[in-house]
């Protein structure tokens, strides 16, 4: 039996075709090194109304470019600058100074919010909903944003039994679009 004859043509696209298919792989974020918020990614192409775990403006920026760990630190929101940016499960986060972002990186589970950083009370009842930063509260060591101020208020009447409702609801919500 003869061999095959193979073309250069036909070895150049299926080289092709392996790269393009390698390249729209996810990147796993954890324990990779930050990246500039304004890089380009395969999630910050994703249309708005797709299913994420993770709550990302269309430039794939968390917390609307809020420091995660200014709730912590500060006790209030701080916008985060783009010089100091990490690259956590999907989403880029930006942070206030270099200090912030390192504590993030050491810990990245202890600063990111609740619910992938969608609203805390829209996953309580089943669904998934954008933030408002300054619509916050840290509760036990975590994390917890809301839709708006009206919203943070329902949520604030029983944040104790909101956070056991949301907790069990988010499995399922995690999958469902952002309405």
């Amino acid at each position: 039996m003869m061999p095959a004859r193979i073309s250069v043509q036909s070895l150049v696209a299926s080289a092709i075709a392996v790269a393009a298919f390698t390249l729209s792989l996810p990147v796993q974020a954890q324990g990779s090194p930050p990246r500039p918020a304004n890089a380009s990614s395969m999630d910050a192409k994703m249309d708005a109304n797709a299913v994420r775990a993770v709550n990302v403006s269309k430039d794939g920026l968390a917390l609307h470019g809020y420091d995660p760990v200014a709730y912590f630190a500060d006790g209030a929101p701080s916008q985060g600058r783009p010089e100091f940016s990490a690259n956590y499960n999907g989403a880029t986060y930006l942070f206030a100074s270099a200090e912030n972002r390192g504590r993030f990186l050491a810990s990245p589970d202890a600063y990111a919010p609740q619910y992938g950083g969608y609203c805390a009370m829209g996953v309580a009842g089943g669904a998934k909903f954008d933030i408002d930063p300054t619509a916050w509260r840290v509760e036990n060591g975590r994390l917890y944003l809301n839709k708006d101020k009206r919203t943070q208020t329902m949520w604030l009447r029983d944040v104790p039994g909101n956070i056991v409702k949301a907790d069990s609801k988010w499995p399922t919500v995690a999958g469902k679009p952002m309405r």
